[in-house]
């Protein structure tokens, strides 16, 4: 099935609302137990690419005491909601959240301990961009940990993933949902985008019927 790229950005604020307000629990909950298996409790400063309303971010930033986080997203709608769920959770002495689009604007620092994502790659419509930015923003040692969507193999399957796993959602979210699934590259493709961004060394796993990550240290 061939890909079909949807908007880079989330910024309307309906969309930016809906999104933060869902329930995520269990994918986010599941990305940070993913990450501490992995690394253990990483320590230093971590930069979160595409951070949306920042749950991922606040999860992160409670589970690893020790992290101070930069989170970046392109979307002002998006980081209004974030801003506010940091402000509450009582982690702004630790987590700031700045609107930027890169490759165009710098990050917050130009060298990270931890370098994350989740749910960005598949907003992009050039798949670089993210892996440049991983290339570029990581120190020497520095654990990378992506999660991402996998685009399935038919338009049946898309249809039973949506069924699935977001039935009792808005509808909204469903046709987001949908249309991201549509949108995410499969294991084979992102491996030869990290092979082309001389990220080879990063090892990619499925982790769930939708879900795989990328993970690593560079």
């Amino acid at each position: 099935m061939d890909r079909v790229i949807e908007p880079e950005l989330m910024d309307d604020d309906a969309q930016a609302r809906a999104y933060s307000e869902a329930s995520f629990a269990v994918p986010h909950e599941r990305f940070v137990d993913l990450l501490v298996e992995r690394f253990g409790f990483p320590s230093g400063r971590a930069l979160d690419l595409g951070c949306g309303p920042a749950d991922v971010t606040a999860r992160l930033a409670r589970r690893c005491p020790e992290l101070a986080i930069d989170g970046v997203d392109g979307s002002a709608a998006m980081l209004r909601y974030g801003r506010e769920r940091i402000a509450a959770a009582g982690l702004a002495a630790r987590v700031t959240l700045t609107q930027a689009l890169l490759p165009r604007d710098p990050a917050p620092h130009t060298h990270y301990d931890v370098v994350v994502s989740n749910s960005l790659l598949h907003h992009l419509h050039d798949p670089s961009v993210l892996w440049a930015a991983v290339g570029q923003l990581a120190a020497p040692g520095a654990r990378v940990f992506i999660m991402d969507l996998m685009r399935p193999e038919s338009a049946a399957a898309v249809a039973r993933l949506v069924h699935e796993h977001a039935r009792g959602e808005p509808e909204l979210l469903r046709r987001d949902f949908e249309a991201s699934l549509f949108a995410a590259f499969t294991p084979t493709e992102i491996e030869a985008q990290l092979a082309e961004a001389g990220l080879g060394t990063l090892r990619l796993d499925v982790v769930s019927d939708r879900h795989l990550t990328v993970s690593g240290r560079l």
